[in-house]
């Protein structure tokens, strides 16, 4: 005479290993380099100033736990509203470095390294061109 099969009772998620049953929270960490978060401060100062002549805005952060200080090297045309185009950059920069990498950003500061006059801009431009 032969004996019933016994039932086996598999494990359930949570005991193999399931991703799903453990907290997301307690599954690892996510690290942004600071290049990265760089990389969109750059990008949103760029937006923020279109179509102004000059260098392409460069940034410098420094990443601590989710809060990112950022620092924006700017070229900016001259004369215009040097503090409005400041707050633009750095509205739009700490709005998306909050959205994409999901840090606060307490301070953005600011260097004008560089104005650039429409004046300026030719007699750079003719000098130049006579070498």
């Amino acid at each position: 005479m032969s004996t019933p099969p016994q039932a086996t009772t598999s494990p359930g998620p949570a005991a193999r290993g399931n991703p799903a049953a453990v907290p997301a929270a307690d599954r690892g960490a996510t690290r942004i380099a600071d290049r990265v978060v760089a990389k969109i401060a750059a990008q949103a100062a760029r937006e923020a100033l279109t179509a102004v002549p000059g260098a392409p805005p460069h940034a410098t952060v420094t990443v601590h736990h989710d809060i990112a200080r950022v620092h924006i090297g700017l070229e900016l045309g001259y004369p215009s509203d040097l503090a409005a185009q400041c707050a633009a950059v750095r509205g739009r920069v700490v709005r998306l470095v909050e959205e994409y990498a999901q840090m606060a950003v307490p301070e953005v500061d600011i260097d004008i390294e560089r104005l650039h006059s429409a004046h300026t801009r030719t007699a750079a431009g003719r000098d130049r061109r006579l070498r």
